[in-house]
């Protein structure tokens, strides 16, 4: 009886690698294709079968969301397409500070090792300045890890990290492109169409498609009712080589007519971002700008940063955004869903952004883990719904 196991279990194994083999050969041969960018290379597997490989998922915009959601799926084994209109570093003043909640998203996620060797700073909480007076109040951290707090860091060097780790996935495809419009057909979104570097407009599909494309999206009018407000504008700026009052803390500096904040983005670096009401500005060009920062700004800033302030603005790197607020207001559309701040945008002086975008990074993938094949629309269609809800 011994003897014949041992020759079953012999038999299978040689019928196993055998089957195993003959389908290895008839699998489409694999091509590497390298995405270059100023600082970095990415690269993704990409079969080279006749008519290309399915696709699950296609994300329009490789911002915190998109990469971060891109790395989500492609682990989950998800095949994913993400088209990004530009894979360059960005240089961008917001987006710049992740909460303490954040954090822990992202090592939920797998992503914390993306915050390191970008020369990130460790946020313990907030200082409040106002008529000269000061207090700190920290996060309630004492019952986590040493590790966990915010993060302070240039918001680039922390989307390259998470585009990077996306690609290294062999079923993440990252494609530099301008998705121009979504494909729908009977109600459903079927894909995108969009143009590529050198001028082609081919169409890509798949049956989810989420749109990741940040706040000035271009596709969010075909998913949601979008009332977008713009309260004021934030003028940026860095100071260098200073230090802050109170070390690895936002400062709130509660100024007339309305709030100046200051947090380190690398070891030697500070932002300075000064609220400016209305939607109108300041001229940067014809010296408007400077002249209201030194006048108006300038005698609210704490001490121990005023020379730093000053030669900020006389270096004249200073960069300017409006602060945009968006409820969500979703229209369920089978086959799509938006998220970021393509989707739901709070007042950036909350620092939210990130990290809501990354807590609905867990509920989607918590929600989508039992779901096998995206081509089946009605059980999708029914997930999907489900997020809206489960989000809030």
């Amino acid at each position: 009886m011994d003897h014949y196991i041992a020759g079953t279990l012999i038999a299978a194994v040689f019928l196993l690698l055998f089957v195993v083999r003959r389908n290895d050969s008839k699998k489409p041969r694999k091509v590497s294709t390298t995405y270059k960018t100023q600082n970095d290379v990415f690269r993704s597997s990409v079969n080279a079968g006749k008519n290309g490989s399915p696709t699950d998922v296609i994300i329009v915009g490789a911002g915190v969301a998109g990469a971060a959601l891109a790395h989500t799926l492609g682990k989950d084994g998800r095949r994913v397409h993400v088209i990004e209109r530009d894979v360059t570093e960005p240089d961008r003043i917001v987006g710049e500070l992740l909460q303490p909640g954040g954090y822990l998203k992202l090592v939920e996620l797998g992503l914390e090792d993306c915050v390191e060797e970008i020369d990130a700073q460790q946020v313990l909480g907030y200082a409040l300045f106002k008529d000269g007076k000061s207090t700190r109040l920290s996060y309630p951290l004492e019952k986590f890890h040493a590790d966990v707090s915010g993060r302070s860091f240039h918001n680039g060097r922390f989307i390259q990290r998470m585009r990077e780790k996306a690609a290294s996935l062999p079923n993440v495809r990252l494609e530099q492109g301008t998705v121009t419009s979504l494909l729908e057909e009977n109600g459903t979104i079927k894909g995108v169409q969009y143009k590529t570097k050198d001028g082609q407009e081919p169409r890509a599909y798949a049956p989810l498609t989420i749109v990741c494309d940040g706040c000035f999206s271009n596709l969010r009018r075909s998913l949601c009712k979008p009332k977008v407000d713009v309260p004021s504008c934030f003028v940026g700026l860095v100071l260098e080589n200073c230090q802050l009052p109170f070390a690895n803390h936002g400062h709130v500096i509660l100024a007339d007519p309305s709030p100046i904040l200051f947090y380190p983005i690398s070891s030697t670096e500070v932002r300075c971002l000064v609220d400016v009401p209305g939607q109108k500005v300041p001229s940067i060009s014809n010296g408007e700008m400077a002249n209201y920062l030194k006048t108006m700004v300038a005698p609210q800033v704490p001490p121990e940063l005023h020379e730093a302030f000053i030669s900020a603005v006389e270096r004249g790197n200073i960069r300017t955004m409006p602060n945009r607020s968006m409820p969500a207001d979703p229209q369920p559309t089978p086959g799509a869903l938006l998220m970021g701040d393509a989707f739901n945008m709070r007042h950036p002086l909350t620092g939210g952004g990130m990290t809501v975008a990354l807590s609905d990074i867990v509920v989607l993938r918590n929600l989508l883990k039992p779901l096998h094949d995206f081509n089946d629309a009605a059980s999708l269609g029914r997930y999907l719904e489900s997020f809206y809800t489960l989000r809030k």
